[in-house]
């Protein structure tokens, strides 16, 4: 069973770590795990909370569930391995980057970049079961990944909520929003991203934010797949 390794969500997180929904649903993980095909692999599902601390999260970026495509999902929400054909929801989100900030449009689709940053690259459920989207909706995650979302609401520093789409916008309900910011707009899939998404500028907006409240802008530019390290290349 993968364990959250880092230490500062830990003392955030903790006392929910031990309440029984919790051991219940990493209960049902380890017996889906071993008889269906879950993703992303195992090791790999608190990455969202493992690249980017409580302490550095700047901006968060709220997703629904991971890609339910073989290799695809890596726990870091629209993000896949450099070497994994780029989604069509990303496709999409690098054509607002470049129309926003005239960021040049990336040649693979990881966004580890933005996590490394200070992006909390957060899907609402961290689990999904290969070829069907939302197979683990109801398991419990939703309740976790909420006292992911009030944890930084309690925060002193504030932080941009990227949320796209009415899934995502369900979570700004525990958002202070005289404290922090909210971005919200249709979800970047092909089926809705003309009826709101592009447009949208959620890139220079975000950097606007962070910027009024004294906080450094996030870089983002992402690098090319030629200029990634072989650690991120992997």
């Amino acid at each position: 069973m993968s364990k959250l390794q880092q230490q500062d969500w830990l003392e955030k997180l903790g006392d929910e770590l031990l309440q029984p929904y919790y051991e219940q649903l990493q209960q049902r993980l380890d017996e889906q795990y071993m008889t269906e095909t879950v993703f992303p692999p195992r090791e790999h599902v608190f990455n969202a909370l493992e690249y980017t601390s409580y302490a550095q999260t700047r901006v968060v970026i709220l997703g629904q569930d991971p890609y339910h495509g073989e290799g695809q999902a890596n726990g870091l929400s629209f993000s896949v391995r450099p070497d994994v054909r780029i989604p069509p929801s990303l496709r999409n989100i690098y054509k607002e980057l470049h129309e926003d900030i005239g960021c040049p449009i990336p040649d693979h689709g990881s966004l580890e970049s933005w996590a490394r940053q200070g992006v909390l690259l957060l899907n609402s459920v961290l689990t999904v079961r290969e070829g069907q989207p939302n197979a683990h909706k109801g398991l419990g995650w939703e309740r976790f990944t909420d006292r992911v979302i009030a944890a930084l609401n309690e925060r002193e520093t504030p932080v941009v909520f990227v949320l796209w789409g009415a899934h995502a916008q369900e979570k700004a309900k525990s958002i202070q929003v005289e404290k922090h910011g909210i971005i919200a707009s249709v979800h970047p899939s092909p089926l809705a991203a003309r009826k709101g998404f592009f447009g949208s500028r959620p890139f220079s907006r975000a950097n606007e934010l962070l910027e009024s409240w004294g906080l450094a802008p996030i870089d983002w530019r992402i690098p090319m797949k030629a200029d990634l390290s072989e650690n991120e290349r992997a």
